[in-house]
């Protein structure tokens, strides 16, 4: 978390610093429609310049993956930007059009013009300010529908098949967002450092839109499997797929994710991974529970010798760390990336002793002594925690069962509160944070 936080306000930062080597939040005389003029050119470097970054992300950039500690932390990131991008553009809107009604109200008196001076202009500039009408219309347009499906993407009622499909439509309402900004930014800046910056980052966002209109985000790292087997698991509303995958996929570390396409029609969805990789059966397993609309039709969709289409892997939730303890922290259907752990430390062990701590509402016999028979085959000391027998899992409960508790890195996969609870539970005891990994499962 701390990269993408870093990442968040330098990005933010350095679009501010070369803005401000170009113009001035307090150009003179300070009137409000000199401030007008400036705030609009400022509120627009930085909406743009975040939604650019945004589209960028969503490329799903491996090389940046190392860097940000994952995809899921890139998409947290990807999600901070996309809210940013809304309330400055938001802010932009109204001080440009929101002056244009207070004016037609009454409540503004818009200053008397002087007579321009004469103005030689260039070929560029005389054309860019011959578009300015169209690219102030077509930026409010582009706007409006950015605004819609920005909100969408942000409310979690609204369905994951419905959300994939209207946020793909974000990637031409940019390519027309990006329009009215190079028309309309001041011309001046093209020739400075802001100008610079903005050419490179709205070129690599346009780039990135047009992979996304032509579907093409991910694509070199699609490969078809054959699903082979279906276990299901009805005490947990929990699903358990095994496929073959053709000769394309690169192998996979534990701990890590794919996304998967079982219907083209509902697109793919993220599932971590629940298996070690060998390239000789070429197997991967992935777990689902029922918890909405698309994983609770699985079941009654999947079935053996259909093919899917897994996109990946992603993710550096992979165990590797200098501490000589772990403790990890499987909360529910979180349990998956030490599932895959513990099936890769069977056949290759390590040396570091671990705890896993399993906390689950519900049980189921089969299910279980599947799980004790990986913890017992990989040499990792199993704690389970059932809610409803033993209460809750906390920092106190950890700290008594693992005498090295602050010797060791700390591996969580669960509910996000609960994760955050336990990490500030811990830190507070004199925990360092830096050692504590978090997989932040969700993809908006």
């Amino acid at each position: 978390m701390k990269n993408i936080k870093y990442v968040f306000a330098g990005f933010l930062l350095v679009l501010t610093v070369v803005w401000l080597m170009a113009d001035s939040l307090l150009p003179e005389p300070l009137t409000y429609f000199s401030f007008r003029s400036v705030f609009i050119q400022y509120s627009g470097v930085i909406a743009m310049g975040v939604m650019s970054l945004v589209m960028i992300l969503a490329l799903r950039p491996t090389w940046l993956e190392p860097h940000l500690r994952g995809l899921d932390k890139m998409y947290r990131l990807h999600k901070w930007l996309g809210i940013t991008a809304l309330v400055i553009g938001t802010l932009h809107w109204w001080w440009a059009r929101g002056t244009k009604w207070m004016v037609g109200w009454g409540w503004l008196e818009r200053p008397e013009r002087g007579p321009r001076p004469e103005e030689t202009l260039g070929a560029v500039e005389a054309a860019f300010r011959s578009q300015r009408g169209l690219a102030e219309s077509i930026g409010e347009w582009a706007f409006y529908a950015a605004v819609v499906l920005i909100v969408l993407a942000l409310l979690k009622r609204i369905p994951y098949r419905f959300f994939a499909k209207t946020h793909r439509f974000i990637a031409p309402a940019y390519l027309l967002l990006a329009f009215h900004s190079v028309v309309l930014m001041e011309f001046d800046y093209w020739s400075r450092p802001v100008g610079w910056l903005m050419a490179l980052l709205l070129a690599g966002g346009c780039l990135a839109a047009v992979y996304s209109i032509a579907g093409r985000i991910g694509a070199s790292r699609r490969v078809t499997g054959t699903i082979r087997e279906l276990t299901w698991y009805p005490n947990l509303k929990v699903l358990e797929t095994l496929a073959v995958l053709d000769d394309h996929w690169p192998g996979h570390r534990a701990g890590q994710f794919a996304f998967v396409t079982a219907d083209p029609h509902e697109g793919p969805h993220p599932f971590t991974i629940a298996s070690s990789w060998n390239p000789d059966d070429r197997q991967i397993v992935f777990i689902s529970k029922d918890l909405g609309d698309y994983t609770a039709r699985l079941p009654e969709e999947l079935e053996q010798g259909k093919a899917i289409q897994v996109e990946g892997p992603y993710g550096c939730f992979d165990f590797r760390d200098d501490r000589p303890h772990q403790v990890w922290v499987g909360a529910g259907i979180g349990i998956t990336p030490f599932i895959a752990r513990m099936k890769e430390l069977a056949t290759h062990p390590g040396e570091k002793p671990v705890d896993l701590f399993h906390v689950t509402a519900d049980v189921d016999e089969q299910a279980l002594y599947k799980l004790k028979t990986d913890a017992a085959a990989a040499g990792v000391r199993l704690h389970l925690i059932i809610s409803g027998r033993d209460g809750r899992l906390d920092a106190g409960k950890i700290r008594e069962a693992v005498p090295q508790w602050n010797e060791a890195s700390f591996w969580f996969c669960g509910p996000a509160p609960f994760g955050q609870q336990l990490r500030q539970a811990l830190v507070a005891e004199g925990h360092s944070a830096d050692h504590f990994h978090q997989e932040l499962f969700q993809m908006r």
